[in-house]
């Protein structure tokens, strides 16, 4: 498996595609019910393709990604053959920007001292997508890039 599987959460709510999936493999219900009963080991190996298929699509049209902690924001510009970050670190260790307090606060004192922004950028390795989900596994998210591209316009 080259990702994760799916929690129960995610595949219920991708079910009309994993039908689909199932379909392609010319599995219908009775079967899947038979195989599920009878080789769950069988299953388990249709689920983890199915949500290697899954994260594979949505790493792969990742552009944005975002990365909340007690004191650092993290957003990510991700292009095909490299990443651009810009970094916020807040010095103030009563700051938490996993509160609301704290993002009001970083819209008031982000050209203070007591704010550091710093950008980066990183080439990709061979496998862009793999680089991409293991910043999600370690808690980035999708996001529509509003955030970076109102950082970078200040910065």
């Amino acid at each position: 498996m080259k990702y994760t599987r799916l929690t129960k959460e995610q595949l219920e709510e991708l079910h009309p595609e994993f039908i689909r999936f199932l379909a392609s493999q010319q599995i219908d219900k009775n079967e899947w019910d038979t195989i599920k009963a009878e080789k769950p080991e069988v299953a388990e190996q249709e689920l983890d393709v199915f949500s290697d298929l899954i994260w594979d699509a949505v790493v792969d049209k990742a552009e944005w990604l975002e990365h909340y902690s007690k004191n650092h924001i993290f957003v990510f510009k991700l292009g095909r053959e490299e990443m651009e970050s810009i970094v916020i670190h807040a010095h103030a260790t009563h700051i938490d920007f996993m509160s609301a307090g704290g993002l009001q606060w970083l819209n008031e004192n982000i050209f203070s001292d007591e704010v550091k922004v710093s950008r980066g950028k990183k080439a990709f390795g061979e496998d862009r997508n793999a680089e991409v989900f293991a910043l999600i596994e370690q808690g980035a998210i999708l996001s529509d890039g509003t955030l970076y591209k109102q950082l970078e316009d200040m910065f």
